[in-house]
């Protein structure tokens, strides 16, 4: 009977002990992800102002495609050079489960070329839903999703930092 009790207590204590560990991974796992988003949301708003430069990745000048590739691989992550290829990144999303640090991809048509953009979401309240990308016309800027010439050409949203 004491022998039983004991196991049962040792039981108890190693169920225990596992639910703890788990508990600790997960809450590490979310502190993780919340540096990251912080840390690509940040670098990204550190190149504001920065002019346009295709190919370009530095504060000299950067492109949309440049500004995500950076911005992503300061929190370590690495992914495509461009934005075509961004746009395959990551697990797709859509616009009610939008949250900051997200890829908004867009593809554009004028005088029947095609190109992809791509941006980060930075903010996310209700229906205003702000990014940031790099404008060819005005650098890189933080612009309003919701404008009718943005959303119009939304083609996809990306999650990469779970």
């Amino acid at each position: 009977m004491k022998r039983a009790l004991s196991i049962r207590i040792h039981l108890l204590a190693l169920v225990t002990l596992c639910f703890l560990l788990l508990a600790t991974d997960a809450d590490a796992q979310r502190k993780k992800r919340k540096e990251q988003l912080a840390t690509v949301i940040q670098t990204a708003k550190g190149y504001l102002g920065t002019p346009y430069l295709y190919g370009g990745t530095t504060r000299k000048g950067i492109d949309c495609s440049g500004l995500i590739y950076t911005s992503y691989k300061a929190a370590g992550i690495t992914l495509p050079r461009t934005a075509e290829a961004q746009a395959k990144a990551g697990k797709a999303r859509g616009w009610e489960e939008l949250r900051e640090g997200d890829i908004v991809l867009f593809k554009f048509k004028d005088d029947g070329e095609k190109w992809w953009h791509s941006g980060m979401i930075t903010y996310v309240k209700g229906e205003q839903i702000k990014f940031i990308h790099a404008s060819s016309s005005r650098g890189v800027v933080e612009s309003d999703l919701m404008n009718d010439y943005y959303r119009k050409n939304v083609k996809r949203f990306r999650r990469v930092i779970k």
